[in-house]
């Protein structure tokens, strides 16, 4: 089975005002102008210019570095409820705007801001020109008093509500994530824009909806929290785009047929440029980050499978301070038997996966999902996601070997689609599609398995301890899954 899937635009929100770079260099000027910028003498309690970037489903907001150069991770992520209003539309607007500046008045206990300073003297004003054309003085003098205090409370009353329609997400880790997340709504909606079909705004929608959810996740946890909700919203976000991908081609293919009847030029719309990508079959040669590898001495398993290995992608997250993203891992087949694994799915799937494999052979999720009529017999074999989710756990814990990369995205498609499957992406600089097949796949795995040689010929794969019995290999009624 044949499946095309194309790869989202990463060139979406990579960097700020990625379609308007013009606009960036002239918010930064002015931040450099008005406002304190980020430096190595910042601190935690640093008040920072923030430069917003609106989006129709909320905003970015980027810090603005000393050194001139664009900031990569946004210090903010705010998501905008999906199906708001067009009062509730107004919210980013307003949590966006720049923080009101406070003065100390020696009359007043505390600081108040300057607005409600500026209109306290205005209401003064005004409320005696008005009593000396005759107001009330019982009508004025309320007025006076009243429009400072509201001018100071209002607002904070305005930001609890407006907060009630947008989920604001912040941290390096939590931002990162929802910003991969964003881009690929993103795509969704400018192919919406692009081609006025149910099929794209309703891709759209449903993207909107996703991505509110993760923004729900992310706000009071962090990445790996709840990794398997967050890699399944991964999962639809990039369904999604594979099929807008797919109806962008029968629109541009309907208008490409409407043009040539009419003898008339039809703009043919196409999904957004996406960021530079890697060179074509050599898509692992980026850097990889290994994951840990110094465990307790391995101790003998009930099962001479630990030369067959399982790679499986899922939800980003990073080991510390600093650190790479990890995205995919490998660990050894015996690592399915461990007790901590859910059982019996992990036996289930260990069978599946030793079977008829070369030693040393890395075997990914997908490669079993194609085996399984693209995986239509999961369910007869196992939860594969709460089975990897589980995996994830363990390595995370030091309680089996494992090694951890940081994919670029290109080369964690090809190892997420199956054996046969094509990804498609495009040039940013020529605007020609580029495609990825079995080869670039094949040569992907090929890196990985460089790096895995390198670590195995020092010391096996530790599994962990205690694993339970695999299932038998022939004979027995538990000799298939």
């Amino acid at each position: 089975m044949t499946d095309t899937l194309r790869t989202p635009p990463t060139a979406h929100h990579r960097r700020p005002f990625a379609r308007n770079p013009q606009l960036w260099e002239k918010k930064r000027s002015r931040a450099l102008r008005t406002g304190h910028v980020r430096d190595d003498t910042c601190s935690a309690a640093c008040e920072l210019v923030l430069v917003h970037e609106h989006t129709p489903w909320g905003w970015l907001a980027w810090t603005v570095p000393a050194d001139g150069s664009a900031p990569q991770t946004p210090h903010q992520i705010a998501v905008l409820t999906p199906h708001a209003t067009r009062g509730q539309r107004l919210a980013p607007r307003w949590l966006s705007r720049r923080p009101a500046r406070r003065v100390a008045l020696a009359a007043v206990p505390g600081a108040l801001r300057l607005s409600a300073a500026a209109i306290a003297v205005l209401s003064v004003m005004a409320g005696l020109l008005g009593m000396s054309r005759g107001v009330p003085a019982g009508i004025a003098l309320p007025a006076m008093l009243l429009a400072p205090l509201l001018a100071e409370h209002v607002p904070d009353r305005l930001d609890t509500r407006a907060r009630e329609h947008v989920h604001m997400v912040e941290g390096s880790g939590p931002c990162h994530h929802l910003q991969h997340l964003a881009a690929l709504h993103t795509s969704l909606s400018q192919a919406a824009a692009e081609c006025d079909r149910y099929e794209l705004r309703r891709s759209a929608e449903l993207g909107h909806g996703l991505l509110w959810d993760a923004a729900s996740l992310l706000r009071h946890q962090d990445v790996h929290a709840a990794p398997a909700r967050l890699a399944a919203h991964e999962r639809l976000l990039l369904q999604l785009v594979h099929q807008a991908g797919q109806t962008l081609q029968h629109c541009t293919a309907e208008q490409g047929a409407v043009g040539k009847n009419t003898g008339g030029e039809t703009g043919a719309p196409r999904l957004p440029d996406p960021a530079p990508s890697p060179a074509p079959h050599r898509a692992a040669s980026a850097p990889l980050a290994k994951g840990p590898l110094l465990m307790p001495p391995p101790q003998p398993g009930p099962s001479p499978t630990q030369d067959v290995y399982l790679l499986f992608a899922h939800a980003p997250y990073y080991p510390g301070p600093g650190t790479r993203e990890i995205n995919t891992t490998v660990v050894a087949a015996d690592s399915l038997l461990h007790p901590r694994v859910c059982q019996p799915d992990g036996r289930k799937i260990h069978h599946l996966l030793v079977q008829g494999r070369q030693p040393g052979e890395i075997v990914p999720l997908s490669t079993l999902t194609h085996e399984l009529d693209g995986g239509a017999r999961w369910p007869t074999v196992g939860d594969w996601e709460r089975v990897t989710t589980d995996l994830v756990q363990l390595v995370r814990c030091g309680s089996c070997d494992a090694l951890s990369l940081g994919l670029p995205e290109i080369t964690r498609a090809l190892l997420c689609a199956g054996p046969h499957s094509r990804v498609r992406t495009r040039d940013a600089a020529t605007d020609r599609p580029i495609d990825y097949g079995s080869a670039a796949r094949a040569a992907a795995l090929a890196d990985v398995s460089v790096l895995l040689e390198r670590l195995v010929a020092e010391r096996p794969f530790w599994p962990g301890d205690d694993l339970v019995s695999p299932l038998k290999v022939s004979g027995g009624s538990d000799s298939q899954p």
